[in-house]
């Protein structure tokens, strides 16, 4: 087998191993499903930290897609259509198995993917998201008034909704009913029907208190 196919052929076996037994599994274990020596194993990739840097690399970012950023930021298409077709091929490439289990595995340990790759989420995904849920309001647009850490969290909650279909399939083994267009579809919409109207309250309430700040300042 030549270097690279090894190295190939190495990184696939961790994949499955991490996302079986997490990353407390032994390398001396993982070397002997790979078939190979545990010394082999450490000639490729020195540290077991090295070898969890290409898994992250393999299962997360070799995954994404790059017409993903272009679709979430295109105001052309509406943005109900564009976030049931983000999530229907984002759910194609992620929501697999050994995906879930080593995003949950390395949360619960501390192991850097998920800090990483939620980072990457909330750049690629989050942002533009709370953005377009402010045109959609009707609302000043973020290069007048930065987006606020609650209007974050109303984009994470939709996010974090669709992911939680797959952890229920695959963490929890717990059957996910009807299918995956419709599951996705109906939570956009309940998403994108409700959103505008909290978003707006939101914008009043941080009025109000831009407000009384300046009355409180002025009889100082």
């Amino acid at each position: 087998m030549q270097p690279e196919d090894r190295a190939r052929h190495i990184v696939r076996e961790a994949v499955k191993f991490f996302a079986e037994h997490g990353f407390e599994g032994q390398t001396r274990e993982l070397a002997r499903r790979a078939g190979i020596t545990h010394p082999l194993l450490y000639r490729y990739f020195p540290t077991k930290d090295a070898l969890i840097e290409r898994v992250y690399e393999e299962v997360y970012l070799g995954r994404w897609k790059a017409e993903w950023d272009e679709l979430l930021n295109d105001a052309a298409v509406p943005l109900k259509e564009r976030l049931t077709r983000f999530y229907l091929d984002y759910l194609k490439a992620t929501g697999s198995y050994e995906w879930m289990r080593i995003f949950m595995f390395a949360g619960l340990k501390g192991v850097n993917i998920t800090r990483r790759y939620r980072t990457l989420i909330r750049r690629r995904v989050i942002v533009p998201l709370a953005a377009a849920l402010r045109q959609l309001a009707g609302l000043p647009p973020v290069a007048q008034v930065p987006l606020s850490e609650a209007e974050l969290e109303a984009a994470w909650g939709l996010h974090e909704q669709i992911i939680y279909i797959m952890i229920r399939r695959w963490v929890y083994k717990l059957p996910v009913t009807g299918s995956m267009e419709r599951i996705i579809a109906t939570s956009v919409a309940g998403f994108i029907d409700g959103a505008p109207d909290a978003l707006k309250s939101l914008f009043r309430h941080k009025l109000r208190d831009h407000r009384l700040r300046l009355r409180k300042a002025r009889g100082a």
